[in-house]
């Protein structure tokens, strides 16, 4: 069981803060590719897809050219993949796994009655966990986009040579347009988190120390 086990275990510590600079870098860089060419391709047009020829502020890019920010958005990307690579083998070996993620029978119930909660349409809270069901889809779905984003990322690198693993995503055009906007997902993501670290400021305090064990 997890009675009393810590709430955040140095491995989950360690990869949770290489992510926050890594995962800034990887934005940043991200973007100084995409302006060199902000465009979706076909794509776009026959979408009609928002963002299709923006360009961002200068205050958002790495200030790097194209060829030393496509080399820090590699070297970023293989250090989150290993980081993500140790987070999973460690909470799949240590059984972590049963508390951080969403499982739909257990946690679709909580996850609907925290949304109201937040949202005061139901006054109390579900029944307090280590996590309740909202927080672990947030998560598990988190873990899920960054799948999502190596895989484009890769189609990207190599649209001959996958051009295989392309093609549920519509090609290089389609990995393109995916890839850009999972980017805009992570950042709802984070301000989410952001806020939710805000509502719960124990969670700040528990991801820089472990915290106290409990349940």
């Amino acid at each position: 069981g997890f009675a009393m086990r810590t709430p955040q275990p140095w491995p989950v510590r360690l990869t949770h803060w290489i992510n926050v600079p890594a995962l800034t870098l990887m934005a940043l860089s991200g973007l100084q590719l995409f302006i060199a060419y902000p465009h979706f391709g076909p794509a776009a047009n026959h979408w009609n897809l928002p963002f299709d020829g923006w360009i961002p502020p200068a205050s958002a890019r790495s200030g790097h050219g194209l060829a030393a920010g496509r080399g820090i958005h590699f070297l970023i990307g293989w250090l989150l993949v290993g980081n993500a690579v140790v987070y999973l083998g460690y909470v799949l070996a240590s059984g972590e796994y049963r508390r951080r993620f969403f499982w739909p029978p257990r946690d679709t119930r909580s996850m609907f009655q925290q949304a109201l909660h937040y949202l005061r349409i139901r006054k109390q809270p579900p029944s307090p966990a280590f996590y309740n069901g909202l927080q672990r889809a947030a998560y598990s779905s988190v873990l899920l986009l960054g799948i999502l984003e190596v895989w484009s990322g890769f189609v990207m690198y190599k649209p001959v040579q996958l051009h295989a693993l392309g093609i549920p995503l519509g090609g290089y055009d389609g990995a393109r347009a995916v890839h850009f906007f999972g980017l805009v997902a992570l950042v709802f993501f984070v301000i989410g988190h952001i806020v939710m670290v805000l509502l719960h400021p124990r969670s700040l305090v528990e991801i820089v120390t472990g915290g106290t064990p409990r349940e």
